[in-house]
């Protein structure tokens, strides 16, 4: 609905894709500004920094099943990695947009990173069981 309002905005210089997409991004920052204010805290001491090989990862995890993992993490969590890695900002225009420091937003990404490495890893062994049990049989 706020594309359409602001459409008459649209000027033109860029993509229509790319002028929507901010728009987008926008209207997610703020309804999540709007509506949490309470973060959940996660014990770093929980998570086990276990090394796995890419290759076994990239070849054992579809795209989808990656973006679920994504999708499930913490909001400000979430919110913070989908800002910088798919919407390339750094830690100072996420802060900004976010109304936090910078120092959260690296600590923020850092969690998200390690519960993706977690759940990757629970990913891969649960691939590789499954691979050694169909060659068993």
């Amino acid at each position: 609905m706020a594309v359409f309002g602001k459409l008459s905005q649209f000027k033109g210089d860029g993509s229509l894709e790319g002028w929507v997409r901010k728009i987008m991004v926008n209207k997610a920052i703020e309804h999540y500004r709007k509506n949490s204010r309470i973060f959940p805290v996660v014990d770093v001491e929980d998570m086990q920094d276990e090394l796995v090989d890419v290759n076994d990862v990239l070849s054992n995890i579809a795209a989808n099943e990656l973006l679920e993992m994504i999708q499930s993490l913490p909001p400000m969590y979430k919110m913070v990695f989908n800002l910088y890695i798919f919407e390339e900002m750094n830690h100072k225009e996420i802060a900004e947009r976010l109304g936090i420091v910078e120092g959260t937003s690296k600590s923020n990404l850092f969690h998200a990173r390690m519960l993706l490495r977690k759940k990757l890893n629970h990913s891969l062994v649960a691939a590789k069981k499954n691979d050694y049990h169909e060659r068993k049989l």
